[in-house]
């Protein structure tokens, strides 16, 4: 099956990350991480494949990834693990809302993230 008949397969599990709601490459499009461009070159994994970034997720319809070892959000200043899952949470609740939408690729990141129009 050709790649755009089948979807994108995630390089940790090889399955098919299905949509945009469970997508890691967006999640780090969405919160400024990489940029539009990066999308087309940048490997694919399921959001509970990156347990380093998943683990940041904080929300009641996501449930908790915890790391061990020295990757793991306990080895982090406290100030820094609450601004760290305030962003990865936003743009976890970004991809649900957008799931299903006909936007422009260049909306959805997070209003911070967006570029910037020239007036």
């Amino acid at each position: 099956m050709a790649r755009c008949d089948q979807g994108y397969l995630c390089e940790v599990c090889g399955d098919e990350v299905e949509n945009i709601t469970e997508s890691d490459l967006y999640l780090r499009y969405v919160i400024g991480e990489i940029s539009a461009r990066e999308l087309l070159s940048s490997p694919e994994r399921h959001i509970r494949c990156n347990p380093t970034q998943a683990q940041f997720i904080v929300d009641e319809g996501f449930p908790p990834v915890v790391v061990e070892g020295m990757f793991s959000k306990t080895f982090m200043q406290p100030e820094d693990v609450r601004a760290r899952e305030e962003l990865v949470t936003r743009g976890w609740r970004r991809l649900q809302e957008l799931f299903g939408q006909s936007i422009s690729i260049a909306e959805y990141p997070l209003e911070e993230f967006r570029p910037k129009s020239s007036e």
